[in-house]
């Protein structure tokens, strides 16, 4: 059974962790470039909340018989293939997967100004991630 508690908990993370991306957002690209604390800042956040959302998921694929995923990107596929989330959805968000492995470990090549411009364009979809999760939660009695 999905655990109710643990998806609000996560989705609350996401939540919170997007709240203070979008105040770096709101920084224009030279005032987020001047202060290396933006930087630290933004990379803290955006990990967290992309590995909120694949506990998120790869919870809902264990609890729901889905199988064990063999990656991140397979989390997200999954989700789409079971329509947990939109397939369309799905097919435009894999990449937070290899952004995500690109945090973690590759994060000595990740440059303040690509981390700029994800914050600038990619915010939504994890906001738009959580909408879906939270229908099919309550539609599934969760």
């Amino acid at each position: 059974m999905i655990n109710k508690d643990l998806i609000h908990n996560r989705i609350d993370l996401i939540n919170r962790s997007i709240a203070r991306l979008k105040k770096m957002a709101a920084l224009t690209r030279e005032q987020f470039l001047a202060d290396p604390d933006n930087y630290a800042i933004t990379e803290h956040h955006l990990r967290r909340a992309l590995e909120s959302l694949f506990d998120t998921g790869r919870h809902i694929m264990a609890k729901q018989g889905l199988g064990h995923p063999v990656d991140y990107r397979s989390i997200i596929l999954t989700l789409g293939r079971e329509q947990i989330i939109p397939p369309q959805f799905a097919e435009k968000i894999k990449g937070m997967a290899g952004y995500r492995n690109r945090l973690v470990h590759g994060y000595a090549e990740v440059t303040p100004e690509e981390m700029y411009n994800i914050i600038q364009k990619r915010l939504d979809d994890f906001e738009e991630f959580c909408s879906h999760i939270l229908k099919y939660t309550a539609k599934h009695g969760v």
